[in-house]
């Protein structure tokens, strides 16, 4: 299955719907830090209501102890970037890929990108738009990766 990864996230809302979407798919979710917030922060855990339980979380104090622990373990790490070589539509995901997200104002740290396989872009139509909010990004990149592995 894959695993989804948040690099240094900064909004606990964010994470909290994220863990949502962990939970309600049954992913695996990892938290780099360091965090933007107390892993006990009220709003972290009203945005994921009362699901936590069902969340397989795993966090990681730093890049470093992340990246030791991914290098023990199978597949491949795709980034997801506003600046991502190819579109994740069009990109073959695998059962067993990593999908990373940075925070929300920085995105992925130079550190991770370099242990990327690839790095994946969600096209959007209007050049204006920056970026999408965090929790929708890996929201629609976790959606597409189930799509195209049926699960």
């Amino acid at each position: 299955m894959p695993q989804l990864v948040l690099v240094n996230p900064q909004i606990p809302p964010n994470t909290g719907n994220i863990a949502r979407t962990c939970a309600a798919t049954r992913t695996q979710l990892h938290l780099v830090g360091p965090l933007g917030f107390e892993i006990t922060d009220r709003y972290l855990k009203r945005a994921g209501l009362d699901y936590w339980p069902y969340v397989s979380l795993k966090i990681h104090p730093s890049i470093d102890a992340f990246i030791e622990f991914r290098c023990q373990h199978p597949g491949r790490s795709v980034g997801f970037s506003v600046r991502g070589t190819c579109s994740h539509f069009d990109f073959q995901f695998q059962p067993d890929d990593w999908i990373l997200f940075g925070s929300e104002t920085n995105g992925l740290p130079a550190q991770i990108l370099e242990h990327c396989a690839a790095t994946v872009f969600i096209p959007m139509s209007e050049p204006g738009v920056r970026s999408l909010n965090l929790s929708v990004s890996a929201a629609v990149g976790l959606f597409e990766v189930r799509r195209q592995l049926s699960l």
